[in-house]
């Protein structure tokens, strides 16, 4: 099976909402899910999320710390994604990709149809105990 190795940002604000995106093409459309991308030959995860996040949304960003890698087989490709918290240094998200984006607090997490391989993330980060990095 063809593997996808893509990286994502879990953005966080001040008040520790995250920051959603809704896919406006492909075969998942209208999904919701953390921004990011593939990793270009010889970039390192960290580099992709950084490069994306600029390509996606004309902002910069910084990352906080590496939150997981999730797994998971969707039809047609294995996906790895390397997940960081990250914040806004530069700028404010324009949507050069997505259809609408949200800034979502932990209550309002379950309020948008994410793809597959985000929601083990999305249970694990509406539980309160789970601590969320502070910039």
């Amino acid at each position: 099976m063809k593997q996808k190795i893509v990286s994502a940002a879990i953005i966080l604000d001040s008040r520790g909402r995250i920051f959603a995106t809704q896919r406006g093409y492909g075969q998942w459309k209208d999904y919701w899910e953390f921004p990011g991308g593939k990793l270009e030959p010889g970039e390192t995860p960290e580099q992709a999320i950084i490069r994306e996040i600029w390509e996606e949304l004309e902002v910069h960003i910084e990352i906080d710390s590496f939150a997981q890698i999730v797994e998971w087989d969707y039809p047609d490709f294995h996906l790895v994604l390397h997940c960081f918290f990250c914040h806004i240094t530069e700028g404010s998200p324009k949507l050069l990709e997505h259809e609408a984006a949200r800034w979502l607090s932990r209550d309002e997490l379950g309020s948008v149809n994410w793809l597959p391989a985000d929601k083990e993330l999305i249970e694990k980060l509406q539980n309160e105990s789970y601590k969320l990095p502070h910039h």
